[in-house]
């Protein structure tokens, strides 16, 4: 998703130093980058189970485990999804996925920063520009070419600034959250959920009382249109199976870690929705600024005091824009690997003189723009919102259908190449897993062209427009550009992740 397909590791693949925890912590912090899913998953008030249970379930631990084998394998090369693809198929579809885990994470960061927009107009004690359109959207762009300009300079400046971005603008506002649910209901406000009449999220006895839905009100595809932005929150987990080899006994550790990773992102997500929607009504939810509304209720109604809502929308501002930022020179970089490997043209391989890839820099910041401008165009930012992460969500997914096919044929083409973790129960197993992911992901996909009901999209065929036309583009391009390369554009030099056993 993103800035989280690309954690940095933590030590050589050569060392066997991590256990269980240790690695479930980090892919939890992972996948659990910022609060900004929050609003979307308490939209669906207790339906949330359902969606977060289908995220974790069939899509979070099978994603970790299809991971994790392929990370072993090749634990001794660079390259990440660009070696396993190129591996399992060829060095053609090692560039796309690769390009889509980049182009995904450039397509994303309008979202991360939308959300921050929204911390620091309630900071500032400004609320009401987190519901512009033209805000949101000159925040968002302005934002992220100072961040460019910092990249370029070569400083570890943006590493430093989001080193606490987990504890301080994800988990320390999500506790506080989740005390003040419990605050509210000891104190015998009413409960968000049981306050609303809509039949998409209750049901209505003979009695005439309203009691909230457990499973979705399906009236058609664009009920679920949510669960492929539900799906994101839980997305980036294969960023970490590199680790597995670093393990001292994969086999036994590896699916603890990824059970413990996804209990607590379980947890974290599942308990910070549920407070939001205790506290906040259904019809008073928004995908922009619904966190900020309940802090803001909560602290008036059980205080009477407003102050600690700009010092909490600071810490959310900070995580989200470390969220957001802090691998915005990473994903590149594995870019910058596949354009020295003669998979783009010269011009993009270019570095300045820190050695820091210009170029490429240079287009992820006018994709960003481009964009973000869809902020000024559609005038609910909520919308907006919605509709970009259904362009990555798409992006992404594609990806993930290429990654759940590849450790399949990887078994086939390659059954002697050493795995230091492997899919438990044979053949069997594998399929089991992998396809089950790959089912998961490939319906969450199809969802993903169906505007949602919860929201006023406008015009439904604009929408399916654009998320179509976004998928069909960024994922034609590297295509195209395969297709176009020329010899000459080689750079030379030896990388580890480079070399496939066949060419393609």
């Amino acid at each position: 998703m993103t800035d989280k397909a690309q954690a940095a590791k933590v030590s050589g693949p050569g060392t066997k130093t991590l256990t269980a925890a240790t690695l479930g912590f980090m892919t939890a912090a992972t996948v659990v980058t910022s609060l900004r899913g929050l609003p979307m998953m308490a939209q669906e008030e207790l339906t949330m189970f359902f969606y977060i249970g289908f995220a974790t379930f069939l899509f979070l631990i099978p994603a970790g485990l299809v991971a994790a084998e392929l990370g072993g394998a090749f634990a001794d090369r660079t390259g990440g999804v660009y070696t396993w693809m190129g591996e399992a198929f060829s060095p053609k579809w090692g560039f796309v996925s690769i390009w889509l885990q980049w182009i995904q994470n450039v397509v994303w960061y309008p979202t991360g920063l939308s959300f921050a927009a929204a911390a620091i107009a309630y900071a500032i004690g400004l609320p009401n520009l987190a519901e512009s359109n033209t805000f949101v959207g000159l925040f968002c762009i302005i934002l992220y070419w100072v961040a460019t300009l910092v990249a370029l300079s070569g400083t570890d400046f943006l590493a430093k600034v989001t080193k606490m971005g987990f504890l301080l603008g994800t988990l320390v506002p999500g506790v506080i959250l989740m005390l003040l649910a419990v605050w509210w209901a000891m104190d015998g406000n009413a409960i968000g959920w049981e306050t609303t009449t809509d039949p998409a999220v209750t049901v209505t006895e003979a009695g005439g009382k309203n009691h909230p839905r457990w499973f979705p009100h399906v009236a058609g595809l664009g009920s679920l249109a949510f669960l492929g932005g539900i799906l994101l929150n839980f997305a980036g987990v294969e960023a970490q199976g590199t680790h597995a080899a670093e393990m001292r006994n994969p086999k036994r550790d590896y699916p603890l870690a990824i059970l413990l990773a996804a209990l607590l992102s379980f947890a974290i997500f599942t308990l910070g929705a549920l407070a939001l929607a205790a506290i906040l009504p259904y019809s008073d939810i928004t995908l922009q600024s619904g966190l900020f509304v309940t802090f803001e209720r909560a602290f008036q109604q059980l205080m009477g005091i407003g102050w600690p809502v700009n010092l909490i929308s600071i810490l959310v501002c900070y995580g989200a824009v470390g969220g957001a930022l802090a691998w915005l020179a990473g994903p590149s970089r594995g870019l910058l690997a596949t354009a020295q490997d003669g998979m783009l043209p010269p011009w993009l391989q270019r570095t300045n003189a820190k050695g820091m890839q210009r170029n490429i820099l240079l287009v992820q910041g006018l994709i960003v723009t481009l964009i973000s401008s869809i902020y000024f165009v559609i005038k609910d930012v909520s919308t907006a919102f919605f509709l970009i992460s259904a362009m990555t969500v798409t992006l992404y997914i594609i990806m993930y259908l290429l990654l759940y096919a590849a450790v399949i044929r990887l078994r086939s083409t390659q059954p002697d190449l050493p795995r230091s973790f492997s899919i438990p129960g044979g053949k069997m197993g594998l399929w089991l897993v992998a396809g089950i992911g790959f089912l998961a992901v490939a319906f969450a996909f199809v969802v993903s062209f169906f505007p949602p009901d919860q929201l006023p999209v406008g015009s439904p065929a604009m929408y399916v427009a654009l998320v179509a036309g976004g998928a069909v583009v960024f994922t034609a391009l590297p295509l195209l550009i395969y297709a176009l390369r020329k010899p000459g554009w080689k750079a030379g030099g030896e990388h580890g992740h480079k070399s496939f056993h066949k060419e393609g």
